[in-house]
């Protein structure tokens, strides 16, 4: 067994994690061994922990949070193909324009690009103002959550889009890196709010034209 983290509501909790750390082990059975499986269910709760202000949904928010964590770190390894292409947006605290952007774009490509956020400095939740704008929209972010920075996602990603965090973001080579120049959301009005979202949203379709035309072309198939 591999020793635990010593954080908050963490020995409450530890059956809960168990219980997800054996579902996972058996979705990634011949990928990873169960002891880095659990690793990363362990390390998930405690960065998810540290800005949470409820504990109630931790485990479910730590559950969808390795899963994709893993997922990131077997791509690179071939363990699972990926046939489209991979955008990360990053902002500071992942409480707003990175979270929009991934909404958005998840709309706009239709399944034909994977997409992920994160935060340097993740806040404990979303914004109210973006997710009242969102939901103008038609789309619910009520049950997202800010997820924090980690290296396996940046690996994973194709195209890492930050958006005013800085150098927290780890570089590497073969990776298309773009800097968004946005409004904060943070403590902004909703109207501002709706500005940032509607320019985010005219750049996320400029994005997704590119890439899927691009994407066409390495196929050999003919642009649309």
């Amino acid at each position: 067994m591999t020793e635990q983290p010593n954080t908050l509501g963490l020995k409450d909790n530890t059956v809960l994690l168990h219980r997800i750390s054996d579902r996972l082990a058996e979705r990634f059975s011949g990928i990873f061994t169960a002891e880095t499986v659990e690793r990363y269910v362990f390390e998930s709760y405690t960065a998810l922990a540290r800005t949470a202000k409820i504990s109630t949904y931790l485990p479910a928010t730590t559950e969808h949070f390795a899963n994709d964590r893993l997922n990131a770190l077997a791509e690179p390894k071939g363990a699972f193909a990926s046939e489209v292409p991979e955008v990360l947006f990053v902002c500071v605290q992942n409480a707003g324009r990175s979270q929009m952007a991934a909404a958005l774009l998840k709309v706009e490509a239709k399944g034909r690009i994977r997409v992920r956020s994160a935060g340097s400095l993740p806040a404990a939740e979303l914004d109210p103002a973006v997710v009242t704008a969102m939901a103008e929209k038609g789309l619910d972010l009520s049950r997202d959550y800010p997820k924090p920075l980690t290296d396996d996602v940046v690996r994973a990603s194709d195209i890492v889009i930050t958006m005013g965090c800085g150098d927290s973001c780890p570089i590497y080579p073969g990776k298309r890196y773009e800097d968004w120049d946005l409004t904060d959301t943070a403590n902004q009005s909703l109207d501002t709010v709706r500005d940032v979202r509607d320019k985010i949203h005219d750049r996320v379709k400029a994005l997704v034209a590119s890439l899927l035309r691009n994407s066409d072309l390495r196929k050999g198939e003919a642009p649309s």
